[in-house]
């Protein structure tokens, strides 16, 4: 019975100790950096006195505590924002950052913000980002910020890690989706038609300016071939006219004649007949 109490109690006190070291420890890994700090403990700043910690970390619960914040880099999508240029045209940002917490800055944006990393990112991050959108937005009209988005979105991207690196965020990644007004969609797209057709027509033109230039050549080939013929025509005929002599006609006649005398008959019933004089 004795040692049925003992082991009761002892197992009493082992689960009361594992219950205090629950209370009274915390374990901060290699991905996070934890605020240790007195609850009811301020400077004359009225700051917390706090301190950053990390490893096994013991404290008194009820007058302690151990706060902790991730400081692997951190991606947020942001709901689109509506911002307006100088000409009072509407364009709508949708913004993508991913940023990182400086393990140096934590205690320093706890003691501002006491606010986990996701309150901070929809709170003091989104203000930033529509601030830095807002006023690069103001030194632009529409069609000069269609023109000039890159510029526009390094001009944000630096004034947010002007804000945000002084506050302990350092801004890895930065990207905007930014897209115009419907009517001004409309005229660019438009704009854009009209480019393609005149384009087009250009190309036509162009195309009918080749052919033209390849039928005429043609034609002044097919020109030039039949004059080249006809030359050649013209002095084969002037060279064999030149080689051919009256004695050469007139052989050729005989040799060509079929031995009968031609039937003609004379007006007064005889038959009279020319044969060609040879070697006259």
């Amino acid at each position: 019975m004795k040692k049925v109490k003992f082991y009761s109690v002892l197992g009493i006190c082992l689960g009361a100790f594992i219950l205090f070291l629950a209370t009274c420890t915390k374990m901060v890994d290699n991905s996070e950096i934890g605020i240790k700090f007195k609850k009811f403990s301020l400077t004359d700043q009225g700051e917390l006195v706090a301190n950053q910690v990390s490893g096994l970390t013991f404290f008194n619960p009820i007058t302690t505590r151990v706060f902790t914040y991730p400081v692997f880099i951190q991606r947020v999508n942001y709901d689109p924002f509506t911002v307006t240029t100088k000409d009072a045209a509407t364009f709508t940002m949708d913004p993508m950052m991913a940023y990182q917490l400086d393990r140096t800055k934590a205690a320093y944006v706890f003691n501002k913000y006491r606010q986990s990393l996701r309150e901070i990112e929809m709170g003091y991050i989104r203000t930033c980002i529509y601030d830095a959108y807002r006023i690069s937005a103001n030194n632009y009209t529409s069609d000069e910020l269609m023109a000039n988005r890159a510029k526009f979105e390094q001009e944000v991207r630096s004034m947010l890690e002007r804000s945000l690196n002084e506050e302990g965020f350092k801004v890895q990644e930065f990207t905007s989706q930014i897209t115009p007004p419907q009517s001004l969609s409309a005229a660019i797209e438009a704009k854009n038609q009209a480019i393609q057709e005149a384009l087009k027509a250009e190309n036509l033109v162009k195309q009918a300016e080749a052919n033209a230039q390849i039928a005429i050549a043609k034609a002044k080939g097919e020109a030039e071939a039949t004059r080249v013929k006809a030359d050649a025509e013209a002095y084969y005929n002037r060279t064999i006219s030149a080689s051919l002599s009256p004695f050469i006609i007139q052989e050729d006649w005989i040799e060509k004649w079929n031995g009968q005398l031609p039937q003609v008959t004379s007006g007064q019933g005889g038959m009279m007949i020319n044969l060609p004089s040879i070697g006259k």
